[in-house]
């Protein structure tokens, strides 16, 4: 199905709504974030601007739209009314679609951590909504066939991509589409391609009600916008009730309907089969923004580079490779299958299974040590969060919040009597400099912002 075949018009508004876990990771509380004044810090702030107001508006039982699986976490212990009318619209109104798990740049992963993050983002979504997942958001809609092959093997129905990251010589416009595994072809994936201009309309220039039903009926047929979800009230003051009144009124006062995304999936499955570009959508490189010095960042004055943001990936990728020896070989002693037991371990976190549930099935050694050695690996994985190469500066707390998690991992390790190798780590990281010569180098910040934690 493409726009072409829909009668009438259909206008379905995706919000990705997410912010990067803030929690320190040996306390798992907030820190004060001065940035955030008046509240204390930004996931306070956004609750107040952004998710307070759409959970009371009833915008997400319009509103097809994804929740990160650490945002939700935070939210149900901080905020448990927004966070209770949050999954109350999904069952009410069931547009919810899961998030792989701890929002790395799942193109850059090895094969095991892409299939974590997916599975966990699976097993969230299940323990929180009461149902199983037919959409998954990839974060910064990174993506490229192996992803995607990874997505239908682990039975994800569809997930959502900007018009560029169709290969193709000239982009689609707004509508489904559907993947086709090159080396299997019997495995295949439908993508919601999203209109690049009334996205951007949405995310920079504060639209009016009318005008997104208009910009729907001048396009016509399926018009799919993607945007984050703190553009409604976060980014954009009052952006909510706009949102909120453009859903509600499109259908009964205009005659556009707002349909869920798997209806209309189920009414036309697409046949137009599309190949996929290695890209995301908030870089113009590929996806450089998260490897390199490609040109993209967020803020920052003239003349600001980011090459650190290569040597920061090769730091954690030498922390990562060492860690895989450690749990395969300690694995062996304490659990089943290690593998596998990572792969459950998220729901003992979250509450979908008990400790002894998950010992009877998994631990064979230590029970202690084994927990040790799993909340070494979360550490790892969250280590990869997109946020701390996204902006403009090695500094940033994003990037801080990153290299957090790594002494975690490593704190972790040295707990079960390992030696991580954490001087060739920091010969790597020293590559990496702020551009703020106070700040320094990463072996000059890892002292002292890091290990203080």
């Amino acid at each position: 199905m493409t726009a072409a075949t829909l009668t009438g018009t259909a206008l379905v508004l995706h919000g990705h709504f997410y912010q990067p876990p803030r929690e320190d990771p040996w306390t798992g509380i907030v820190p004060e974030q001065p940035g955030a004044a008046p509240f204390h810090d930004w996931n306070e702030r956004i609750t107040a601007e952004c998710y307070r107001p759409n959970a009371e508006l009833g915008t997400f039982e319009h509103l097809s739209f994804n929740v990160g699986p650490t945002l939700l976490s935070w939210l149900e212990v901080h905020h448990p009314d927004v966070y209770g009318r949050i999954v109350q619209a999904d069952g009410l109104a069931g547009r919810a679609i899961a998030q792989a798990y701890g929002h790395a740049i799942l193109p850059l992963c090895n094969e095991r951590d892409v299939r974590t993050h997916v599975r966990w983002g699976i097993l969230d979504f299940t323990h929180r909504f009461a149902r199983r997942p037919a959409g998954m958001w990839l974060p910064e809609t990174a993506v490229n066939d192996f992803v995607l092959r990874v997505l239908a093997e682990e039975g994800i129905r569809f997930t959502i991509l900007a018009p560029g990251q169709i290969d193709a010589d000239a982009p689609p416009r707004s509508g489904l589409y559907r993947w086709r595994d090159p080396a299997d072809h019997d495995l295949d994936l439908e993508l919601v391609v999203y209109d690049a201009a009334l996205a951007h309309t949405l995310a920079f220039e504060a639209p009016t009600s009318r005008r997104i039903i208009d910009s729907a009926l001048v396009l016509g047929g399926l018009v799919v916008a993607a945007t984050d979800g703190e553009t409604f009230g976060h980014h954009h003051d009052g952006a909510d009730e706009v949102v909120s009144q453009a859903l509600a009124l499109a259908e009964p006062a205009y005659g556009v309907r707002v349909p869920r995304l798997l209806d209309l999936l189920d009414e036309a499955p697409p046949t137009t089969e599309v190949r996929v570009r290695t890209s995301a959508w908030s870089c113009a490189h590929g996806i450089g923004r998260w490897k390199a010095d490609c040109g993209c960042h967020t803020g920052g004055p003239e003349g600001w580079n980011q090459a650190w943001r290569a040597p920061l990936r090769r730091a954690l990728d030498l922390l990562r490779d060492w860690s895989i020896e450690v749990f395969e070989r300690r694995g062996r002693e304490l659990l089943r299958d290690p593998w596998a037991a990572r792969d459950d371990y998220l729901g003992l976190l979250i509450g979908a299974r008990s400790w002894d549930d998950f010992a009877a099935h998994h631990i064979i050694g230590d029970g202690h040590q084994a927990g040790v050695l799993l909340d070494a690996q979360r550490n790892a994985l969250l280590m990869y969060t997109s946020c701390g190469w996204f902006f403009n500066d090695f500094a940033g707390i994003e990037t801080l919040q990153v290299l957090r998690y790594a002494a975690r991992s490593i704190d972790l390790h040295q707990q079960l009597g390992e030696v991580p190798p954490v001087d060739a780590f920091l010969d790597v990281l020293a590559e990496a400099r702020s551009n703020d010569p106070e700040q320094g180098d990463g072996r000059q910040l890892w002292h002292t912002q890091v290990l203080p934690h």
